[in-house]
């Protein structure tokens, strides 16, 4: 099973000010701009910008995994020790996601791999700070 690092979420206090940080002064290509979700071509890796919270303060960065199969991955991982914080579930945006925690304690989101990503799929988070909520 390959499981892929498909983004990297960065909570943003401001928006359009973040943007304009990594689009003109870092010089990344825009792909798409919302108040809610924006992100940056860069590579395999997706650059993705989402507004902080409480849970997810600005600076906070999150890493999201892709895999072909959430299910497959659910039940191979949860067969070798992996403790999962929520199994897979259908999101509102139609994805799959799960999550689990990581050996640091963060708790870390996974989805199946899509073709295109449309405003309000965070496809999947593994959260550095241990957040738990549902980001997006």
């Amino acid at each position: 099973m390959s499981t892929k690092l498909g983004y990297v979420i960065k909570f943003v206090a401001d928006m359009d000010r973040a943007i304009n940080f990594y689009r003109d002064v870092l010089g990344l290509p825009l792909k798409f701009q919302s108040p809610g979700w924006s992100e940056f071509a860069t590579g395999e890796t997706t650059l993705a910008l989402h507004p902080a919270s409480d849970k997810n303060p600005a600076g906070a960065v999150e890493l999201g995994f892709n895999v072909p199969d959430v299910h497959d991955f659910y039940n191979q991982k949860s067969a070798n020790g992996v403790s999962f914080s929520m199994p897979p579930q259908k999101q509102d945006y139609g994805g799959m996601l799960a999550q689990f925690v990581d050996s640091e304690g963060g708790h870390c989101r996974v989805g199946e791999q899509q073709n295109h990503v449309t405003e309000g799929n965070p496809s999947e988070q593994c959260t550095a700070s241990g957040s738990t909520d549902q980001v997006f």
